[in-house]
């Protein structure tokens, strides 16, 4: 434990906590000598307690003013959540509703809805650590992995900021791998993409998205946020010739997913209902044993000297109010 003070030269006056043993500010005695008086080992054992709480008050108030310290520390703690990565997708129809629309009226857009509930997932999920992954085009760094929620709600509010056209999932899957890259595997580690596209991955992309998931070991959760009369991950087409991932790249990159060999969860979400039930989920799955460090702040520790003064202090008056003289 890392204990000083801010002021050590004060420390110099704990020698007048040697006061109390030369001399007590008792009351006078009448008695020619104390030898006259009979033995009284209660009475020697009082004075001598009496002597220990002034040295002790004396020796509290001297440190209350070197104002000591507790300083910052770390310590290391085992809970339960996981490292995750939110991969935001901000294409320009994420700023559209669920219906494909403008939001007008009341209408929250898919955007508008992913940060509400992901806020809400960030306020429960006590002891996880967040990153934030923004793309459209190209990958944004948003936030690093971090335990600040503060931060974390702040970054996935600035990912809601309008984007480009282009669903470029490919490079920010790498990004959101790439925050793995500085942490040790204390925990289990997810990425959380929500997105209401997808994207042909050429080979190359592919063959190295396998082996990065492979070697961080890191779960993929897929919120899919269909919106209304698009192809889900899940349809097959009616014509065999729309069976490609140019005409339905969302059920090829989902099957691409599938060859990962890592965890992968793929949700589809029509509404902000199903939406929420997506999190929620991932709220329940990510639960594993997690190693953390939680830093203490520093503690000022004068008011509890001061206290400890106070309280030996009002013994010593005490007992001074209820000192009696000695008779001749």
């Amino acid at each position: 434990m890392n204990i000083g003070v801010d002021m050590p030269l004060v420390l110099l006056g704990l020698l007048l906590a040697l006061l109390p043993w030369w001399r007590q500010p008792v009351a006078t005695s009448e008695a020619a000598s104390l030898m006259t008086v009979p033995a009284d080992r209660f009475s020697r054992l009082l004075d001598w307690a009496l002597r220990a709480a002034a040295s002790l008050a004396i020796a509290a108030m001297v440190l209350a003013l070197a104002r000591p310290f507790v300083g910052a520390q770390r310590v290391e703690k085992v809970a339960r959540g996981a490292h995750i990565v939110l991969t935001l997708d901000r294409s320009l129809s994420m700023d559209q509703t669920f219906a494909g629309r403008n939001p007008r009226g009341g209408d929250e857009s898919k955007s508008e809805t992913a940060r509400r509930l992901l806020n809400a997932f960030i306020g429960e999920r006590k002891h996880d650590l967040f990153g934030v992954v923004a793309f459209s085009t190209r990958p944004m760094a948003v936030l690093p992995l971090s335990d600040d929620r503060v931060a974390a709600r702040a970054a996935v509010d600035a990912a809601a900021t309008p984007g480009l056209a282009f669903t470029n999932v490919a490079d920010g899957l790498f990004m959101a791998l790439s925050y793995f890259r500085e942490r040790r595997a204390s925990a289990s580690r997810a990425i959380v993409l929500i997105s209401d596209g997808a994207a042909e991955i050429d080979f190359r992309s592919a063959e190295r998205l396998r082996a990065q998931f492979a070697a961080y070991d890191a779960s993929l959760y897929w919120v899919f946020l269909r919106t209304a009369g698009s192809p889900g991950l899940f349809d097959k087409p009616k014509d065999a010739r729309n069976d490609n991932a140019k005409a339905m790249p969302g059920r090829y990159l989902h099957k691409f997913f599938q060859t990962l060999q890592v965890p992968y969860t793929p949700y589809e979400a029509d509404d902000p209902q199903a939406l929420a039930q997506a999190i929620a989920d991932i709220d329940r799955l990510e639960t594993q044993p997690l190693v953390y460090t939680e830093r203490i702040p520093r503690r000022d520790m004068s008011g509890v000297a001061y206290v400890i003064a106070a309280l030996l202090l009002l013994v010593g008056v005490l007992a001074k109010a209820a000192e009696r003289r000695l008779a001749a």
